[in-house]
């Protein structure tokens, strides 16, 4: 077992986490609402620091991240837990998997072996996914730190309850920050999500663009009767545009029946069709539709000549109209963050759907 960062040690042999906004207080022997962190006798520890649940070659449209190193190859994590308990989780078994498992269905991977499997598959970077990151937050700090030594990106993907001081500290060494904005009302997120408290997901998400630079995109999964509202909808648009800019992507992903919503219908394409108007109306360049392999909601057009600038279905994705981070017929910038030894047209990964997290 490792010891964790960022708690303090309170009267009494408690101990109080400050990685995720939940900021547990534990007593002795108690587990935090990731099941991951425990008090052991005043000492906060990890229990799944390099504990892999899930590992894949993904193309980073996967994840989804549209403007971020299109084409390229992924090298993605998982562990086990969570500090959400969703009702819709897609990955339920490893967030909410028993801790007294974990051992017996784990992976062992260290940083090391991280980034040696991430070159060795050819892969430009690494992503934490899956689940929520933050629960094994040492560990993606180390393969964080590791990777960038390495000249690859790093991702995390996440539901953006990282605490403000947790991001200042791994910061410095992530470069995407993909972060699912589920909803705008404290009723959604109660009922839902099971968390009381919410909009610091957001000033976070505003720390890691503006503070650390780096690229962020969002992600709202649409559930029917849940979030599927003009209201909900239309001020995160509006959140978006007015707090990370009008060239931030927002994923707008259809809703599959799963773990305990799943006597709900799969979100209807005229829902989706109306939330990617409800952005563009707010002044979104880039809305896109997610799960709908084959809709023109999946292709990025020009916001100034509205030519197509990138072709996509599920993970296949062809630059028809972009070089580097410009419109090649109008030289508009559409926010691409691109490597700079990337001289080759995009490539073609495989097909499939995009399953909001």
């Amino acid at each position: 077992m490792r010891e964790a960062l960022l708690y303090d040690n309170l009267p009494g042999g408690d101990v109080k986490c400050h990685v995720c906004q939940w900021r547990c207080r534990l007593r002795p022997g108690k587990l935090g609402a990731c099941q991951m962190r425990r008090n052991r006798e005043g000492v906060m520890e990890l229990l799944n620091y390099g504990q892999v649940s899930s590992l894949a070659v993904d193309p980073i449209e996967k994840k989804p991240l549209y403007h971020f190193y299109p084409g390229s190859q992924v090298f993605s994590l998982g562990t086990w837990g969570c500090n959400f308990h969703c009702q819709h989780c897609q990955n339920w078994e490893i967030s909410f998997g028993d801790p007294q498992e974990m051992g017996h269905r784990s992976q062992q991977l260290s940083p090391e072996a991280a980034v040696s499997l991430t070159k060795k598959y050819r892969c430009q970077g690494i992503a934490w996914t899956y689940n929520e990151p933050s629960v094994w937050f040492e560990y993606t700090l180390d393969g964080a730190q590791l990777a960038k030594a390495h000249n690859l990106y790093t991702v995390y993907v996440t539901n953006g309850y990282l605490t403000p001081e947790a991001l200042d500290v791994i910061g410095p060494y992530l470069d995407a920050y993909r972060v699912d904005v589920k909803g705008f009302s404290d009723s959604f997120f109660r009922s839902v999500a099971k968390v009381p408290r919410w909009r610091e997901i957001l000033s976070v998400a505003q720390c890691a663009q503006e503070k650390w630079q780096m690229h962020v995109e969002i992600v709202t999964n649409v559930i029917p009767t849940f979030n599927d509202d003009d209201e909900q909808l239309e001020a995160i648009a509006r959140w978006i545009r007015d707090n990370l800019g009008e060239l931030t992507p927002w994923h707008v992903t259809r809703f599959y029946p799963h773990h305990k919503l799943d006597y709900l219908p799969p979100t209807p394409l005229t829902t989706l069709e109306r939330a990617w108007n409800i952005g563009r109306r707010a002044g979104l360049a880039f809305v896109y539709i997610g799960n709908v392999p084959g809709n023109e909601g999946e292709n990025t057009f020009c916001y100034q000549c509205h030519a197509v600038a990138v072709r996509r279905r599920g993970y296949q994705v062809q630059a028809a109209a972009l070089k580097g981070s410009r419109c090649t017929f109008c030289q508009a910038d559409l926010n691409f963050k691109q490597a700079p030894w990337r001289r080759e047209p995009l490539a073609i990964g495989n097909g499939g759907e995009t399953r909001g997290q």
